[in-house]
């Protein structure tokens, strides 16, 4: 799903991170323009049908920014099967997901 900032496309998300738990959406794997992996904490972010939207882009963190975020994380490709079918609330609750 794309990334935009007034309507400028600043990346794409390639995954998202959830609690260990399994049950909330911590933020977003960005991969922007410039090649580089970027997080995007969940609760900046406004959810559109075709597009995530941000008011600024300066709520993109640098991936060694948010070692608070990693340390409490997994990530939806490291669950390695185990999500169905996923569905986040805009509250970023999660369903559908076995937690280990």
């Amino acid at each position: 799903m794309p990334l935009r900032f007034r309507g400028i496309e600043l990346g794409r998300s390639v995954d998202l991170l959830v609690a260990r738990d399994a049950t909330r959406a911590l933020g977003f794997d960005i991969l922007c323009g410039d090649h580089a992996h970027r997080f995007l904490p969940f609760a900046v972010a406004n959810l559109k049908d075709d597009a995530i939207e941000i008011e600024s882009p300066l709520v993109l963190l640098d991936f060694g920014e948010f070692g608070f975020y990693r340390e409490q994380a997994t990530t939806l490709s490291e669950l390695n099967g185990e999500a169905g079918e996923v569905v986040v609330e805009r509250d970023g609750s999660i369903k559908g997901i076995t937690p280990r």
